[in-house]
């Protein structure tokens, strides 16, 4: 991968890893756990008082792990089914903009966790280091291929 390519990939992790954070943090620390299970109960989310501390702590851990690059592709696809989640019971009724209550940036999360899910967190990442990492073997594959 061309060392923008893998830039990229640094900066979307950076950006996603940091927004998930936030968002994850909020509903510990600002908002609190009471508040979004209310939030999520009166929404209709199903078991909203297990379901809003694990999408917080989900958010939160995710968040790290996308920032680092540590299994990417499986925290890719669960964030990406939380940012579903939260379209269809949040934020697809109000519209697109997310100032009216929208869901363009669960849209836009979703997108970039997706991303990270189909093709791995590059090269400049904790999974290129890990024996099982998919981002490894894609590392050493390409290396094989340039060295032929």
């Amino acid at each position: 991968m061309s060392t923008t390519k893998e830039a990229a990939l640094l900066i979307a992790r950076v950006i996603l890893g940091v927004i998930l954070i936030a968002h994850g943090w909020d509903k510990f620390q600002i908002t609190g756990l009471e508040g979004i299970t209310g939030f999520f109960d009166s929404i209709g989310v199903p078991a909203a008082a297990v379901a809003a501390p694990l999408v917080a702590f989900l958010e939160v851990v995710g968040g790290i792990l996308i920032l680092i690059g540590a299994f990417t592709r499986i925290t890719g696809i669960v964030i990406t089914l939380i940012m579903l989640g939260a379209a269809i019971f949040a934020h697809i009724a109000q519209g697109i903009f997310v100032s009216n209550g929208g869901w363009e940036l669960v849209g836009a999360i979703g997108a970039g966790t997706l991303i990270l899910a189909a093709v791995g967190a590059g090269r400049w990442s904790v999974d290129a280091f890990l024996p099982w990492g998919t981002d490894k073997a894609s590392a050493d594959t390409e290396k094989q291929l340039q060295n032929a």
